[in-house]
């Protein structure tokens, strides 16, 4: 893989890494009320705490895929393809269902990489 993409790829990974960080074991704290826009009360709810640890374990798993597919998988370009239309997918979903700025924050760096991927192919 073109080091372009590669590095786009690492940064959409570690941002969805800083995402499990914020929803597992931060949720409550200012930052992830800054970032989700919610307040300290409604993060306070041990539901919502336990939605937000299942969404950052996902998280993960999306960002997990990116470097296994950038650094491991026998067709890298292929597996990293398929997880950033993943984030992409998930970023339009969250965009149109919660906030757009899950669209902008999430999307814009994952739509940069695919595209950086298909022109370096």
């Amino acid at each position: 893989m073109h080091i372009v993409p590669l590095v786009l790829a690492v940064i959409v990974a570690v941002e969805h890494y800083y995402i499990l960080y914020l929803e597992m074991f931060q949720t409550t704290s200012p930052a992830a009320q800054r970032s989700f826009g919610l307040d300290k009360e409604f993060l306070d709810d041990p539901r919502v705490q336990t939605l937000f640890k299942n969404q950052g374990l996902y998280n993960g798993f999306l960002a997990t895929g990116i470097l296994w597919g950038a650094f491991f998988a026998a067709n890298s370009w292929s597996v990293v393809m398929f997880f950033i239309l993943c984030v992409i997918v998930a970023a339009v979903y969250g965009g149109l269902t919660s906030s757009k700025s899950i669209l902008i924050k999430q999307g814009i760096p994952a739509i940069i990489t695919f595209i950086t991927l298909l022109v370096f192919k």
